[in-house]
């Protein structure tokens, strides 16, 4: 039986697409990395750049194998190739549990990350200043505890009383850590889509791996 050229190449540019998309990952996350827009704050809260990096290297090297394995007919690393997407499902499926029982838990999580930074007073200049933009940005004052966070109110906590969640002596009412996770929860549908978007590739690339793992196991067998 010989090996069905269109679940080869099919199998090859799924692959050499994925492959693309580690790269767009990697390098999108590095220079986020290495940007000068980087914030202390939101670095600490959102741990999400690294976990970018993570995840593109994965995919370049997934995709590398995948490609490798089509092209040559490759049994090992077809096989291999699928054992390392089916851990990957099953990770995006624990993490989507998870998340799904735990979302109840991020605010606590968000302020457990930031109440390293408290006091305030203690901290050098520039996770201050990082502070003051973020709180600018989202319309929130303090950390966690709200204005008590700081010594002496900056000028970035002050608002006017027709702004929301202003006060009655012109200050933000709402903790940076509160905003934090309203933009978490406001965001969680996009992330959902893509992690189900990932999965249906993860299934993809499995069956099509395994369908050309058994015909090349088929024709070695007839050949033999």
């Amino acid at each position: 039986m010989a090996v069905n050229k269109c679940i080869k190449y099919l199998l090859f540019f799924f692959n050499l697409l994925f492959w693309l998309s580690g790269c767009i990952i990697l390098g999108v996350s590095i220079y986020l990395k290495v940007s000068k827009g980087g914030n202390v704050i939101t670095d600490e809260s959102l741990p999400g750049i690294d976990l970018l990096i993570a995840v593109g290297v994965i995919i370049m090297v997934l995709g590398f194998l995948g490609c490798c394995g089509a092209i040559k007919e490759n049994r090992c690393l077809l096989i291999l190739f699928f054992a390392s997407l089916l851990l990957i499902f099953i990770l995006l499926l624990a993490a989507g549990i998870l998340g799904a029982v735990g979302e109840s838990k991020v605010k606590d999580w968000v302020k457990e990350r930031l109440q390293k930074f408290l006091p305030l007073s203690r901290q050098p200049q520039n996770v201050r200043n990082d502070l003051e933009k973020l709180q600018e940005e989202l319309k929130c004052c303090g950390l966690v505890n709200g204005v008590s966070d700081w010594d002496v109110t900056p000028a970035s906590c002050r608002c006017t009383p027709t702004e929301s969640d202003c006060d009655s002596t012109g200050v933000y009412n709402t903790s940076c850590s509160s905003q934090i996770v309203r933009l978490l929860e406001k965001n969680m549908e996009v992330v959902i889509g893509i992690a189900f978007a990932i999965a249906i590739l993860l299934i993809a690339g499995m069956v099509f791996s395994m369908i050309l793992y058994c015909q090349i196991g088929k024709e070695n067998a007839t050949t033999a």
